[in-house]
């Protein structure tokens, strides 16, 4: 398929231009000209290295901000009786994202090509999720694209409310330990070798602490470079980790066991499964297809394989909460939910139920960790410093004694 560049005007009467792949000119007039662009200018595109679009974005290049406001506006044309080819073609002009604007313009032509729109969607992954796509997929049998659009947009908005206040109690302590870290290595490398010679000259008999802390300073001159070595190492074995799935389990079954920050960790896996599985029930999703979407987007290993058991017990006729109650991840308040949302035939509200009470126990839990480890931190940053100056300023009145006497 061939990239063409084209200028023409546009039914409204204004000029515009751009790119467009096409199997020829002729099919590229073809396209432009049911878009409304009467064709002035067009020519082959030259490619060449630095001409490509070269991709090289990491992970999701769509903010989610910018994701749920689409898929705000998109539930609200598709409801005023906006085609869906009108729909995304209204949505990339006025989207802030590049990357969402891009993938927009050509689901639109592979719209007007007879592609569903699920399927144009599966086509851009990077900005498209899958839950995304499946239930875009299982909306176009049933008719409820504009109420599966606003359940998408909920969702990933309580999502990414949740996310953030993960990151927000996660970052905090690691930003104070850092800033402790970064003290401690400046005082230990330029403030205590200056005292450390002038300790010499003296020839001061120096107390324990003060030996320690030099030997830590001549350390740290020597061989800092073992530091920079065990950062990269810890960074290696993360992208190792996730890479590799029995490495992936066992790091995300430690996360979870963490003191303190296993069992924020451990709520807001619980909320995101929930949530998502509500989504996507109430989409009209089948039960074993939504467990799968589930495994890959619920991003932790320990969960996903509880939902995999999970889907072999109703394979073999069984109930959806039996691995439920047998799993350490799980509270017996989910597994009693789940059962109920079974037993009634309500189990997409029992799920949003479950996912509204750890949402709100994940941003109590993040706002009292924060509140909690402030102080701690600030005493442990105080102590590293504390001894640091004492070391330096007990041999120093030691000195002054001396010098008097």
């Amino acid at each position: 398929m061939a990239q063409f560049q084209y200028v023409g005007r546009h039914r409204t009467g204004r000029m515009t231009k751009g790119k467009l792949s096409s199997e020829s000119r002729r099919e590229a007039v073809l396209r432009l000209r049911e878009k409304g662009i009467a064709v002035t200018h067009l020519q082959e595109a030259q490619t060449n290295l630095f001409s490509q679009d070269l991709d090289l974005t990491l992970g999701n290049p769509v903010k989610p901000a910018h994701f749920v406001i689409y898929l705000r506006q998109f539930a609200t044309l598709i409801k005023a009786g906006v085609s869906i080819v009108d729909s995304t073609r209204i949505l990339a002009e006025q989207t802030e994202s590049k990357a969402l604007r891009k993938a927009l313009l050509q689901v639109e032509e592979d719209l007007r090509g007879g592609t569903a729109f699920s399927d144009a969607a599966d086509k851009h992954p990077k900005v498209f999720p899958v839950l995304f796509v499946n239930m875009i997929r299982a909306s176009e049998y049933s008719g409820t694209l504009d109420g599966s659009l606003n359940n998408l947009a909920s969702t990933f908005e309580k999502q990414h409310v949740t996310r953030q206040k993960i990151k927000s109690a996660l970052a905090y302590p690691f930003v104070l330990l850092l800033a402790c870290a970064g003290t401690a290595v400046y005082l230990l490398t330029n403030v205590v070798p200056t005292f450390a010679s002038m300790f010499e000259e003296f020839g001061a008999e120096l107390p324990t602490i003060t030996k320690l802390v030099l030997g830590a300073s001549e350390w740290m001159q020597s061989y800092w470079w073992l530091l920079l070595i065990l950062v990269a190492g810890c960074a290696g074995a993360v992208v190792f980790a996730n890479r590799h799935p029995v490495a992936s389990y066992y790091m995300d079954y430690a996360l979870l066991k963490m003191p303190v920050f296993g069992a924020l960790l451990r709520k807001a896996t619980i909320a995101r499964m929930a949530r998502t599985l509500s989504s996507l029930f109430s989409s009209s999703v089948p039960i074993l297809q939504a467990i799968t979407i589930v495994e890959k987007v619920v991003l932790n290993k320990v969960m996903a394989n509880v939902l995999e058991t999970s889907k072999q017990s109703l394979e073999r006729g069984g109930m959806l909460s039996e691995p439920f109650n047998k799993h350490w991840i799980f509270p017996p308040l989910v597994a009693q939910m789940v059962r109920i949302g079974e037993q009634t035939g309500s189990l997409d509200t029992m799920l949003s139920k479950v996912a509204d009470f750890y949402e709100a126990e994940v941003d109590m839990a993040a706002d009292r960790l924060k509140t909690l480890i402030e102080p701690f931190m600030v005493v442990v940053m105080a102590a590293v410093v504390g001894v640091i100056v004492m070391s330096i300023v007990v041999p120093m009145f030691d000195i002054y004694e001396h010098v008097r006497s």
